[in-house]
């Protein structure tokens, strides 16, 4: 019985899950962060703030993190996620402005 070695393209897969679970991670805490502050935000203007953000590093008040490429279909998509998570809620009578 010959044991083969675990593939590569196994473990570059994985490092690329992990990768994209950090990214929404961040851009999650980031939208989450903009929103407490702003308490209502126009999508558009949010998903500018966090691009903005992500390309300058800074998660916010002292905090930075390592500055990495995001585009708008990212962060609608966090955005998604945290209004089904119950996180974020739409203005009633105006869905394009979310709320905290």
């Amino acid at each position: 019985l010959r044991l083969l070695p675990q593939q590569r393209y196994l473990r570059a897969e994985r490092a690329e899950v992990s990768a994209l679970e950090r990214k929404r991670n961040v851009l999650c805490c980031l939208i989450t962060r903009i929103l407490k502050v702003e308490k209502q935000l126009h999508i558009d203007s949010l998903v500018f703030r966090v691009i903005d953000a992500c390309q300058k590093g800074e998660l916010g008040p002292g905090l930075q993190f390592l500055s990495f490429c995001c585009h708008s279909v990212d962060v609608l998509s966090c955005v998604l996620h945290l209004l089904n998570q119950g996180y974020l809620r739409r203005q009633e009578g105006r869905p394009h402005v979310l709320e905290y």
